[in-house]
């Protein structure tokens, strides 16, 4: 549906069902998705969208039908890709998770040793550290873009570090992530031409890098392991890129829109931010609550393998779907008070944001340690940090992210 169409509406409930297109990225970027999403999870959980930026697909809104979706591999694949948007036949850049075992399996244990609990608790001494430069650097008085100087900046190092990537140079980590969630193909503003170049540029970066770890002993970051593993090492040019920008984007995009989200969600709920002030082991709850609330990532595609019937709906051979992980985290037969930011809510670890089953984030750990460290900095130094002017979210129904979050932060 054109924002045209929406437009002739006086609300979303006069809006014929199946006009609705929740992959309109101009409701994501002006917030206003949100009753979409409550129409369709009361009156068409499986919702069919005949026409679309990205051509038809069915929308699956509530939380135990995408949980039944994401178990069932064998029906629902992964191997289109994760976006709604058709990969170019010339541009394939197929990664592990747009790919279904068993070969997702393999590529997926090759790099899964980086988050491995020996690793992560090495890890976070070096959070940590990073975390307090960051915070002591900032200006007191003065207003600056939150999203630039902590979000980007803290997840951008991290990011560095597990590739062993050259530090000096880690922004263009952030350049090639922005790159490749802010295409067409994801209902972003970059044109393909400039997101192709974009990505080729991160493919002759990293080969040459790959190049070189290949003559080194194995060490362990993700480089290392790609180049040294038995399924990962012959990789064609267009895999192996695929599986960086997954890397890059999972450990990047995600991390840091939560990082922001979460300042956002206290400052929208000043009862929550008292609670916070008063009991800082809240931390580890509260990062979860952050991490629902915000769902970084508002959805992920399967495309059907064969005819089948699901909750009642009869979805084609060939046909896309989206699980929107963003309206299932709102699913009150699930969550309770879903739409209520709550930061020692029971249970909070219990949300759709990293997936679920084979394609769970295996970076959920080091997402959520990252968070619980940072956080725990803040309190240290800041009794509020305060949003201070209009934000700007960015242009995608499928990152749920920030361009700009101007913010003054209040010492103790």
């Amino acid at each position: 549906m054109s924002e045209s169409i929406a437009q002739d509406y006086s609300s979303v409930a006069d809006i014929p069902l199946e006009d609705i297109d929740v992959s309109r990225a101009d409701l994501f970027q002006s917030d206003t998705h949100w009753e979409y999403f409550a129409r369709l999870r009361k009156e068409a959980p499986v919702h069919y969208c005949k026409d679309s930026l990205f051509g038809p697909y069915w929308s699956l809104t509530r939380f135990n039908d995408i949980m039944a979706m994401e178990k069932n591999f064998q029906d629902f694949s992964s191997d289109s890709g994760i976006v709604l948007g058709d990969r170019p036949a010339d541009f394939e850049t197929a990664n592990f998770i747009g790919m279904d075992p068993p070969k997702h399996d393999a590529q997926r244990k090759t790099v899964q040793g980086v988050v491995a609990p020996m690793n992560l608790a090495k890890l976070e001494g070096t959070i940590r550290s990073r975390a307090e430069a960051i915070l002591d650097s900032l200006p007191v008085g003065e207003t600056f873009n939150w999203v630039d100087l902590v979000s980007v900046e803290l997840t951008t190092q991290m990011l560095a570090t597990i590739f062993d990537f050259p530090f000096a140079e880690r922004h263009k980590l952030t350049y090639w992530s922005d790159m490749a969630t802010s295409g067409e193909l994801a209902g972003g503003p970059t044109p393909e031409h400039e997101r192709r170049a974009a990505l080729l540029e991160c493919l002759e970066y990293f080969t040459k890098l790959r190049d070189e770890r290949v003559t080194q002993p194995a060490k362990a970051d993700l480089l290392s392991m790609l180049a040294h593993g038995k399924d990962t090492q012959n990789m064609p040019a267009m895999e192996f890129l695929g599986n960086l920008i997954l890397l890059i984007v999972g450990g990047n995009d995600t991390t840091r829109n939560s990082i922001s989200g979460g300042v956002l969600a206290l400052n929208q709920n000043p009862g929550e931010y008292d609670k916070l002030r008063a009991d800082t082991s809240i931390i580890p709850n509260m990062v979860s609550e952050i991490i629902r609330w915000q769902t970084p990532l508002a959805y992920m595609r399967r495309t059907a393998l064969r005819d089948v019937e699901f909750a009642g709906q009869q979805i084609k051979k060939g046909d896309k779907i989206a699980m929107w992980y963003v309206s299932g985290n709102r699913d009150g037969e699930v969550i309770d008070q879903p739409d209520r930011f709550w930061i020692d809510r029971p249970n909070a670890r219990h949300h759709l944001a990293f997936g679920f089953g084979v394609h769970r984030c295996m970076g959920n750990r080091l997402a959520e340690m990252q968070l619980r460290v940072l956080w725990e900095e803040i309190m240290k130094r800041f009794k509020k940090i305060e949003v201070v002017g209009e934000i700007e979210r960015v242009q995608s129904s499928f990152v749920r992210g920030y361009a700009t979050m101007p913010v003054q932060v209040h010492p103790w």
